[in-house]
């Protein structure tokens, strides 16, 4: 009878706690009422003391507006009336945009179609700033919304682009459009999106797997002095077919195909070839290797007669920089950047900058067990150490040439936070800190063209971001660009109390990095639920000092409705701790992390009186949701709620350049995906568990889940799924979705947790 009286205040309590936190996942995904201010889009102009954004007038129409970085004086560049068409009577609206060199020309992207992933194709048009002639590009025979990535060429008196995966040069003031390539498949008519399938050539543009893993989207490089374009030519025959099917939006169900390698079988064959801009035959650049097992990362021209590229072989355990003559395709190699041991991987560089008129070139390398700044000799290929901090650098943000300084984004010993830091670039040295001391926080930075200012955006998990123009090195406020004081306080009352970051010792000298939410109304004296939010791969930390904004305020919902909200990095995810904590994962990734985040609260719990260590749930999306499935199949007497979203239950039915980075192929590390992979556990499942998944995710696919469920049903396991349908990995399309899948989520630990 006690027992029973004891438990009637919880459940009388259940449903208030669930109308409650179902109003606050509404306030947060539906009404975004907890949006922070926004600012820009904005672009520095080339002088790098102002910048332009496009805005919409309160009359109408679209314009572009030119601001002084300091001053914040504001003129229009570009009026509505200018923006007009022949014929129309309204101005483009501007999706995207970008000026010649000289400042004469803008070329404008408008009417946009998706065409798959983040690709679009659409209409460009040239605006002649000081005449006002506005025409558009393609040409008579280019259909409506039909062209990419169109860019000027360096005196802007031409523009090359894409079209039915072949490749063009049109002279804007003739009209006179020059095909360069004849051998791209077009795409089908009319297809909503059109991602290259089997069988398909692709010219100046990427397939699938190289767009979402090497984020090559425009593929093709205008050379300086603008007589030649380099282009990427990939051949997807041999790549296997993914179909998605679309059952809700016609009345018999529609196919969508696109060429998607699987670990271990074939990826496209990439080359890169050089054509002149007045037309004619390609050269290709002699490439080492199988096309198909390497993979070409960049592209980029050194100078007229000169391309480099990144070339990665299929495992990724090496990185060599190719230096490519243009006119006989002749390549060597210029420096190689290989793993620090054979279970590991390379990075590719995001930006190669070249130094002394090109004959030497910054790189970031593990290559002594931390990821530090070098300056490597093009001719010899000998690198010199620059950044002698011991901590790793996580990227470049800027080169100051004139003062032989690199900006670097790093946080030696805090690995949680960023901050700014300069490097010399003409000599070995330490890192010195610009980003001033303060608060513990989280740091970006946009830095203007010559280095002397720079958009700063600071935040933290608790205080959310506000963006201010500082001058550098100085680091001195100049203007504040987003005010977050009325935020910070409508948002305030939720945020407490404030989040507590700990560190959470798991045996054999390794501590892991974590954060806490409690209630608003904690009581210590009282034992608690907790639910872990989990992400544990390579890709991606959980614990930074950063504004999380709506799964952070979810987060913040869910502890408010009487959980403690917890998350844990275990070792390898990218956090800054040196390159054996993030590679010590090679060839088993699932393992370590779902064993590190179970030793991980457990240990919590034994330190922390008020965790109730017999309620104890987990939940995470992609690769979190695989390690959600992990958790719960190999730690069921840990874990007893779970929730999975779009999880990759199967490592082998995932992409080639994710998997294979962390994990090589199949056929040379069976073992390595079978312990890795949850579904080969499955047996495990005891507590509750709801799958969730979109049958439209391109990314990590719907089969993967459908795998899963008829293993759970043939072990007789119970369990939920809710699946959406014709949603992508973000499962955010439609009206409703995201505050749907949060109300979800928050409904199934309320219910069994």
């Amino acid at each position: 009878m006690l027992l029973v009286l004891a438990s009637v205040p919880i459940a009388s309590q259940q449903p208030e706690r669930a109308e409650q936190l179902g109003r606050q996942i509404d306030r947060i995904f539906k009404d975004r009422a907890y949006d922070p201010s926004r600012f820009g889009p904005a672009r520095w102009l080339p002088d790098g003391s102002a910048y332009a954004i496009v805005e919409r007038p309160a009359g109408g129409g679209t314009e572009i507006a030119r601001y002084d970085a300091v001053s914040g004086a504001r003129t229009v560049s570009v009026g509505s009336a200018q923006l007009v068409p022949p014929g129309a009577t309204t101005p483009l609206d501007i999706a995207d945009y970008a000026w010649s060199a000289d400042g004469k020309r803008l070329l404008i992207f408008t009417n946009t179609r998706k065409v798959w992933r983040q690709n679009t194709r659409g209409d460009y048009w040239v605006l002649d700033v000081d005449g006002g002639r506005l025409r558009k590009l393609g040409g008579p025979k280019a259909p409506e919304a039909s062209l990419m990535f169109a860019k000027f060429s360096p005196s802007g008196e031409r523009a090359a682009y894409v079209r039915g995966n072949n490749l063009y040069v049109e002279t804007i003031d003739t009209g006179a459009v020059t095909q360069l390539s004849h051998d791209g498949t077009p795409p089908p008519s009319g297809a909503a999106w059109a991602a290259a399938t089997a069988g398909t050539i692709v010219n100046g543009t990427s397939d699938w797997v190289n767009e979402e893993e090497l984020n090559i989207r425009d593929g093709f490089r205008w050379s300086p002095d603008g007589r030649r374009l380099a282009y990427y030519q990939f051949d997807t025959h041999g790549v296997g077919n993914m179909t998605l099917v679309n059952d809700t939006d016609s009345q018999y169900p529609v196919a969508t195909t696109f060429a998607y390698p699987k670990t271990g079988t074939s990826n496209s064959a990439v080359r890169v070839g050089v054509v002149a801009a007045s037309g004619g035959a390609t050269t290709w650049m002699k490439t080492p290797g199988d096309p198909r097992q390497t993979y070409l990362a960049s592209l980029d021209w050194v100078d007229a007669a000169t391309l480099a590229m990144q070339q990665l072989n299929r495992r990724q355990t090496q990185n060599d920089l190719l230096l490519a003559d243009a006119a006989t395709g002749a390549v060597r190699v210029a420096f190689s950047d290989r793993a620090v041991s054979d279970r590991a991987w390379v990075d590719v560089q995001s930006d190669i900058t070249w130094l002394d008129e090109g004959k030497t070139f910054l790189w970031l390398s593990e290559r002594d067990g931390w990821q530090h700044l070098y300056r490597v000799d093009r001719a010899t290929g000998t690198p010199t150490l620059l950044s002698t901090t011991t901590a790793d650098i996580l990227d470049v943000a800027a080169v100051d040439t004139a003062h032989h300084t690199a900006y670097v984004l790093a946080s030696p010993g805090r690995a949680t936070e960023r901050y700014l830091y300069r490097v010399p670039t003409d000599r070995a040295g330490d890192m010195t800190r610009v980003t001033p001391a303060g608060p513990p926080g989280w740091h970006s930075y946009t830095i203007a063209p010559r280095s002397a200012l720079a958009f700063h955006t600071s935040a933290s998990f608790d205080r959310p971001p506000a963006m201010e123009v500082v001058s550098l090195p100085a680091h001195e406020p100049k203007r504040q660009l987003t005010d977050p004081s009325a935020l910070a306080a409508r948002v305030g009352p939720i945020l407490q109390p404030p989040v507590e970051f700990l560190t959470v010792g798991i045996g054999n000298g390794v501590a892991l990095d974590g954060w806490l939410l409690k209630p608003a109304d904690f009581d210590p004296a009282r034992k608690y639920p907790v639910i872990v939010f989990v992400y544990g791969e390579p890709a991606s930390q959980t614990v930074t000092q950063n504004w999380g904004g709506g799964r952070m305020l979810f987060h913040r919902a869910l502890a408010n409705a009487g959980y403690l909200v917890v998350s844990f990095d275990n070792r390898g995810t990218p956090s800054p701790k040196g390159s054996a904590w993030r590679k010590v994962v090679y060839g088993t990734v699932g393992d370590l992390s779902s064993k590190e985040q179970a030793a991980a609260i457990q240990q919590l719990a034994s330190e922390r009186s008020y965790i109730d260590r017999t309620r104890i749930g987990v939940w995470g999306w992609s690769g979190g949701g695989s390690n959600t499935l992990n958790c719960m199949f190999r730690f069921p007497d840990v874990y007893k709620v779970g929730v999975s979203v779009a999880p990759v239950p199967d490592q082998r039915l995932y992409d080639t350049i994710y998997q294979e980075r962390y994990m090589s192929t199949p056929q040379d590390n069976a073992e390595g995906y079978s312990t890795g992979s949850p579904i080969n556990f499955a047996q495990g499942l005891k507590g509750h568990l709801l799958i969730i998944h979109g049958s439209g995710d391109d990314n990590v696919h719907y089969q993967g889940t459908e795998r899963l469920i008829n293993r759970l049903v043939e072990l007789g396991k119970p369990f939920d799924v809710m699946v959406y349908p014709n949603r992508t990995h973000s499962i955010s399309e439609g009206l409703g979705t995201t505050e749907h899948v949060y109300q979800r989520i928050a409904r199934f630990f309320l219910d069994h947790l």
